[in-house]
């Protein structure tokens, strides 16, 4: 039976493999849907779930969302953040936030 501990590991490294493949594949999904809601204020203002337009400049909008709650939008290094949600460290199109 010493090759059943052969085929079980050939099995294991190849569900490895195809988790590290999904998961590469869901962050590049994940970074593009940033990266695209980010890039302008109607796109981050649909991000957001706004269904009406209360104030708008060049550099920020305040909306409401389906739920009532009044939102300002800001513009932060030509992207677009919600208000007190400014990122701290970018690496290319990644930011993280406080």
């Amino acid at each position: 039976m010493p090759y059943m501990s052969i085929f079980k590991n050939k099995v294991l490294w190849g569900v490895l493999a195809v988790l590290i493949i999904a998961a590469g594949l869901m962050f590049a999904q994940w970074n593009n849907t940033l990266r695209v809601a980010h890039s302008s204020f109607e796109n981050y203002y649909a991000f957001r779930g706004c269904t009406k337009l209360i104030d708008r400049t060049d550099t920020y909008g305040d909306c409401q969302t389906a739920s009532g709650q009044t939102i300002k939008i800001v513009k932060f290094q030509d992207r677009w953040f919600l208000d007190g949600d400014l990122p701290w460290g970018c690496i290319g199109t990644v930011c993280w936030g406080i």
